[in-house]
């Protein structure tokens, strides 16, 4: 006897006939298939995914506050203490006083740090343009700004 079942191993379940499923679960999929592709890319330099966040926001905004980091960086402030010392112990950032109030300290992005994300630059936009091969250039604007638009009203 032949066996006709077919087994769907790590498939989502159809949503019921005429359903979707939720825009909280598909950017959660979303995320989470992004994330690990970048974990993929950044592991060669020791490095997660999360950390490599953290360093493309001292890019942009350097010397910021360990609770500036933690907000722009989307951890808790708890988690970017380990993340600094890690990221500090492999030269990529360092601390130093904040000159307007002695007591903060500011992080900032070491050179080493720099040369890391240059290394990255080219296969991240390639994973980005991955991510919006299917959409038109107005689509992917679109995309973009629903994203900001949403992230604001949440904020």
């Amino acid at each position: 006897m032949v066996d006709t079942r077919t087994t769907r191993a790590a498939v989502p379940a159809s949503p019921p006939h005429g359903t979707s499923p939720s825009l909280l679960y598909m950017v959660k999929q979303l995320e989470l298939a992004a994330r690990s592709r970048l974990d993929e890319l950044v592991k060669p330099s020791g490095i997660t995914a999360l950390q490599y966040t953290a360093l493309t926001v001292l890019e942009r905004h350097d010397g910021l506050s360990a609770a500036q980091l933690a907000r722009a960086s989307f951890v808790t402030a708890q988690s970017i203490a380990d993340l600094v010392r890690s990221l500090e112990g492999r030269g990529l950032i360092r601390r130093e006083r904040n000159p307007r109030s002695r007591r903060e300290l500011l992080i900032l992005l070491t050179e080493e740090g720099r040369e890391l994300l240059e290394r990255h630059a080219g296969p991240v936009r390639e994973l980005e343009e991955r991510m919006v091969r299917d959409l038109t250039d107005r689509q992917t604007e679109q995309f973009r700004s629903a994203l900001s638009q949403a992230w604001h009203a949440l904020s």
